[in-house]
């Protein structure tokens, strides 16, 4: 199975300047891609573990007694650590977004180059679809999740087309929401509904939540010296991921603690983002967009 090319393969490697004794976290297993170049920097004593909640990542799972694969979501890592008996980890990877293999998979609803289900889901355990947001949501949550997570210009006129359809016949298909695009979208369509696509996968799987949620455990489980890097492919995850990196919060604001010293939990670096070579953005075109941060956990008080 071809999840995806992995994306900044060799400067993740570098980022997390592996240990060969080790224990290192790939937060997003997907394809296997970076936990296979990963685990040949690692010795006999090394360690890998590998999160993924969509139940197709296991078909990828790695042959290798220092490797573990996890079917969870990432925001979950220190309570499967622990059942594990990890409380320290040396490095953690996280590459967001979604794979080759899932937008390629029709069934899944991720893209609207094909007709499917309205779903969306990365654990088809989960509850929420695409589907149940465009047929519930009233008018100001659909105007705010298009605005906020996909930058779509027309938001607010989207959504009331969407609540106007849906009152005469509820979504079902990719084929219903790309009608309502087409009628609404202004100048490339297939950037509108790109947008549009984008904005419903991040809520149906809450990817901000998720991200704070990884980021948080990860300043718990790495020990002094150990390497945090995360690609992102959206302008509010890399925002975060930078004041979380920079400040240990997700507001641009550093915070004092109790004797009034600014709290710094990370050392930065990468200053700036580390972007694809033009070599790299001309063989693999998801890796465009992303953008790869690293920082290093200090030593806790």
């Amino acid at each position: 199975m071809s999840y995806h090319i992995p994306v900044l393969l060799h400067e993740c490697i570098d980022g997390l300047a592996i240990k060969p004794d080790g224990i290192y976290i790939d937060a997003t297993f997907g394809g296997g891609g970076h936990s296979r170049e990963i685990i040949k920097h690692l010795g006999p004593e090394g360690r890998l573990i590998g999160f993924d909640q969509d139940a197709d990542a296991a078909r990828n799972a790695i042959d290798d007694e220092r490797f573990t694969l996890i079917r969870a979501n990432f925001r979950h890592m220190r309570r499967f650590l622990r059942l594990e008996g990890i409380t320290r980890v040396d490095g953690i990877l996280a590459d967001l977004g979604v794979s080759s293999f899932q937008f390629d998979e029709a069934s899944r609803g991720f893209s609207y180059r094909f007709e499917g289900p309205l779903d969306m889901r990365m654990s088809q355990s989960d509850s929420l679809t695409a589907a149940e947001i465009l047929n519930t949501y009233d008018a100001d949550s659909l105007q705010e999740m298009f605005g906020e997570y996909g930058e779509v210009r027309n938001a607010r006129t989207l959504a009331q087309a969407i609540v106007a359809h849906r009152a005469q016949s509820s979504f079902k298909t990719t084929a219903d929401l790309r009608a309502i695009c087409e009628q609404e979208g202004r100048g490339e369509i297939h950037r509108y509904m790109a947008q549009v696509y984008q904005a419903l996968r991040m809520e149906v799987n809450d990817e901000l939540g998720a991200l704070k949620d990884v980021l948080t455990e990860s300043k718990e489980l790495l020990g002094e010296g150990g390497r945090l890097a995360v690609i992102t492919f959206h302008s509010l995850e890399d925002r975060l991921v930078k004041n979380y990196m920079k400040h240990g919060t997700f507001d641009d604001e550093p915070v004092k603690d109790f004797f009034g010293n600014y709290e710094k939990p990370w050392k930065l670096i990468t200053r700036k983002p580390v972007v694809a070579s033009d070599e790299e953005a001309k063989v693999n075109s998801r890796s465009r967009s992303a953008k790869l941060r690293v920082a290093e956990r200090i030593e806790r008080r």
